[in-house]
């Protein structure tokens, strides 16, 4: 509940606990067994940022947080709470926030995506769980997609950019190094079944845009940006992935602002152990850094899980505001996790905080916070406050009558696919198809054409010779008749020597046949 410039989240006997505005960027936790009371915490929290005009994102993992747009209602537990703590004299009422919704696959609320480019190979990594050399080869193919101006938008980039690499594996591998077929045929392998888990939905465009969260309603409330992650819980992997993108996102988006009056954005991750469950260690690096640094940009970032050793020691230290409700201790497992949370507050000399934590009720919390000095406060055994918005799901129909009407729907609700990495490199195949084609046409009408030049020759060389064969029998025909007539002239000239009819008969015989032979020599000549 937000009073006089301050979140105040519970009640010490008398007192009342605040978390101070200018350290709620300082991050925070709040922890406890199921059932014993984080939503609420969590929900009180969220209102009173939402009061002192603070945009806020909460993951809802089991539903119970969309119903925070409508007016709460009271109940005989709630004004049981409401007595106990003297709530109406300090002004306390039901009432409804502004809340916007958000689903990665797009059924309960605007579609949340992001860009592969923008996931990066790191995360990209976690999600496919590959391998270590894999996981290089990935960051390798990114650099070759930058390197060569690829954008790598949604999957299909992605997996047209893996067969581009793996066709020219070899090339790549003398700049790059080596890139191995098999750790690229596994990466595809890993793309194919994370679209298969909905990739091709929640990797695209329009991507989400950080700053469009950053608003607040024509009241002055921030908004509430709650994430539907009913469905997206049954992925952990993928769950804490897109959550660590988003912490990502808003460090490398917003300029610094240092220690403001207020956080600029508060985040709230529910299920925080997923965030760190299996993370490599380069991962846990990055987030430990992340965390670090952020608040310069003036976002807090609180932790929602059921142990604070969940959480590890590098990111536990830096959390300044801890909400600590019941922790079970019945094993040595457990006794020892509730020491170990014990000792992380400041202790109290009016009670043990060990034997306090293990017997807290519903409601019930161990809470310090900074001070306005940034000092952690002793820890203080407090009543939670009850919230003021609707506790419970949301009716179906006034959910997508919400999506429908923000101002945001226009803008997330259609899926676009603007030209990258899939549409160049089909481009760049098909043009090589072409020009392998039209090669194979043009060689195709060379050689027809070198054919019908041979055959061409081949025929007019025919005719050629049909002609000079045809010539050399006329004129042999006609030799041979010349040289016969010729002949007989000699031959009857010789005759008429000779005398007598006889002699003329002799004459022409010999001089035809000599005749036709000197012709028949001087021809072959």
């Amino acid at each position: 509940m937000y009073q006089d410039g301050k979140i105040w989240v519970g009640k010490s006997g008398e007192e009342k606990v605040y978390i101070y505005p200018k350290m709620a960027n300082r991050h925070g936790m709040i922890a406890g067994a199921t059932g014993s009371g984080k939503t609420v915490t969590l929900k009180v929290l969220a209102e009173s940022f939402s009061d002192l005009g603070v945009p806020v994102f909460l993951a809802d993992v089991k539903g119970d947080l969309a119903a925070m747009c409508r007016q709460g209602a009271e109940s005989e537990s709630v004004r049981k709470r409401i007595d106990a703590m003297a709530l109406g004299e300090e002004g306390f009422q039901f009432r409804n926030y502004p809340v916007a919704y958000w689903d990665v696959y797009g059924e309960k609320g605007l579609p949340l995506r992001t860009t592969i480019s923008e996931m990066g190979p790191l995360l990209l990594s976690r999600i496919m769980e590959l391998n270590e050399t894999q996981s290089d080869i990935l960051t390798i193919i990114f650099k070759i997609a930058d390197d060569e101006g690829l954008l790598l938008l949604d999957t299909k980039d992605l997996r047209s950019m893996i067969q581009y690499v793996t066709e020219n594996a070899k090339e790549y591998g003398a700049k790059y190094g080596n890139l191995s077929k098999q750790s690229l045929g596994a990466i595809m392998r890993a793309v194919v079944a994370l679209e298969a888990k909905g990739g091709e939905i929640f990797f695209g465009e329009p991507a989400l845009d950080i700053g469009d969260w950053m608003c607040t309603d024509c009241n002055g409330k921030g908004v509430i940006q709650v994430l539907d992650c009913q469905k997206l819980i049954n992925n952990p992997t993928m769950y804490s992935t897109f959550m660590l993108w988003m912490m990502s996102e808003l460090f490398e988006t917003l300029p610094e602002a240092g220690d403001g009056e207020k956080p600029k954005m508060v985040f709230f991750f529910d299920e925080a152990h997923l965030l760190f469950d299996s993370a490599s260690k380069a991962l846990l690096v990055k987030i430990e850094q992340v965390v670090k640094l952020i608040r310069s940009k003036g976002v807090g970032i609180y932790f929602v899980t059921q142990n604070p050793k969940d959480i590890p020691d590098g990111v536990l230290g830096q959390l300044g505001n801890k909400v600590q409700h019941a922790l079970h201790a019945y094993t040595p497992a457990e006794q020892k996790g509730c020491k170990a949370a014990a000792q992380s507050f400041r202790a109290n000399p009016e009670f043990d905080t060990y034997d306090v934590l293990t017997q807290l009720g519903i409601g019930e919390a161990l809470i310090s916070v900074l001070d306005e000095g940034g000092v952690p406060t002793i820890v203080k055994k407090c009543q939670i406050l009850p919230p003021q918005s609707q506790m419970g799901a949301l009716d179906e129909a006034v959910r997508q009558e919400r999506i429908k009407g923000s101002l945001l729907y226009s803008k997330y609700s259609q899926m676009l696919d603007r030209e990258s990495a899939y549409e160049i490199l089909e481009k760049k195949v098909l043009d090589q198809e072409e020009s392998n084609r039209k090669a194979a046409e043009d060689a195709a009408q060379e050689k027809q054409r070198l054919r019908e030049e041979a055959a061409a020759k081949k025929e007019e060389e025919k005719k050629t010779a049909a002609k000079n064969n045809q010539v050399k029998k006329t004129v042999k025909s006609a030799g041979n008749s010349a040289a016969g007539t010729i002949g007989r002239e000699v031959g009857n000239s010789i005759g008429k020597t000779l005398g007598g009819s006889f002699g003329k008969k002799v004459g022409g015989n010999v001089g035809a046949s000599l005749g036709r032979g000197i012709f028949s020599t001087l021809f072959k000549l």
